[in-house]
């Protein structure tokens, strides 16, 4: 199993800490180092200053939210970071909520598959540059359908180092996961319990190829008190599945729900919504916590990490800042 990096927040200005933890990683035989992008620091800019500071470690967007970027505009960024570092990114990609896509970047909602797969469309037509991109979709035109009508196809300046950047889709529900399977190189799952993936995804998995990469984002706390590294996921959880979205639309809230804890996803949102926010994390339940997470004692950890060996992941996602952590994952995985 390879092993990635997710970097989170950037710590004190000026960069040192995630080039210390980038570089650590890399030294260690870490695979991938991913960074987040929701609505604070962009995804690129940390990677081209890891990447300036590294030589070997892949530079994944975990992830680039599409409604931020246009096809061209994301794959020049992609192209440019690809040629600049080597060929080691790794386009994560995803759609996000309607909170963020319609309430900060501007854009529609609705329809996000259909937009997602004309979006990878166009992306890998431009990376490919074997013609000037023209494309009519229900989405996306190019040519612009109005405007001046001056607009023409064009063709990338830029020669891509590779004919083809990976692209990873971000997702938690089955049909999302499905179109990853079918279209994209990988599959970036969030709150993933490697107990459920044949229950929950083996219809969705069938279009998959035999390199089809699998990178799941595991929250690790180690700590000899188990509660207290628990409660440290069922902050994450608690805010996510209360808070990133609506009452009437949350996909972290339902794909938990489709997990078997829908009572308690709804307890969790209650209390959120309702200003009770310390207890709605405590409403997490803690084999919630055990199933998507790595917490507690090192021997506790080495044991729960079996149940990720034998699931179909590719690289497990270390979430953690800690240099010991670091360590501890690469003496046990790699």
């Amino acid at each position: 199993m390879k092993l990635g990096l997710g970097v989170g927040p950037m710590g004190p200005p000026g960069g040192e800490t995630i080039i210390q933890l980038a570089r650590e990683a890399e030294n260690l035989g870490y695979d991938t180092i991913w960074c987040p992008e929701i609505y604070g620091m962009d995804c690129f800019t940390p990677l081209a200053w890891i990447g300036a500071h590294t030589s070997s470690i892949n530079l994944g967007t975990s992830i680039m939210q599409i409604s931020a970027r246009s096809p061209a505009s994301a794959a020049m960024h992609a192209v440019s970071m690809d040629y600049l570092s080597n060929g080691r990114l790794i386009l994560g990609i995803g759609v996000s909520g309607p909170q963020v896509v319609e309430g900060w970047y501007g854009q529609p909602y609705p329809r996000p598959l259909a937009r997602t797969r004309e979006w990878i469309q166009i992306f890998r037509k431009i990376i490919a540059r074997q013609e000037p991109v023209s494309f009519d979709g229900d989405h996306y035109q190019l040519p612009l359908d109005g405007g001046t009508g001056l607009g023409k196809p064009l063709k990338l300046m830029q020669h891509p180092l590779r004919e083809h950047i990976p692209v990873y889709l971000g997702a938690e529900g089955p049909k999302n996961v499905a179109m990853a399977a079918e279209i994209c190189d990988g599959w970036i799952p969030m709150f993933l319990s490697p107990y459920r993936m044949n229950d929950q995804y083996a219809d969705a998995m069938r279009a998959k190829g035999p390199d089809f990469e699998i990178a799941a984002a595991v929250p690790v706390v180690i700590d000899d008190d188990v509660d207290k590294a628990r409660s440290q996921i069922k902050f994450n959880v608690g805010f996510y599945v209360g808070g990133m979205g609506a009452k009437t639309f949350n996909v972290h809230k339902d794909h938990v729900s489709r997990m078997g804890f829908a009572d308690a996803a709804q307890e969790i949102q209650n209390l959120f919504m309702s200003g009770k926010r310390e207890q709605a994390f405590a409403a997490v339940p803690d084999q919630l916590v055990d199933e998507i997470a790595l917490c507690g004692p090192r021997e506790r950890i080495r044991e729960r990490l079996q149940g990720w060996k034998d699931s179909p992941i590719t690289q497990l996602n270390v979430g953690t800042a800690d240099m010991d952590t670091l360590r501890f994952f690469a003496e046990e995985l790699l």
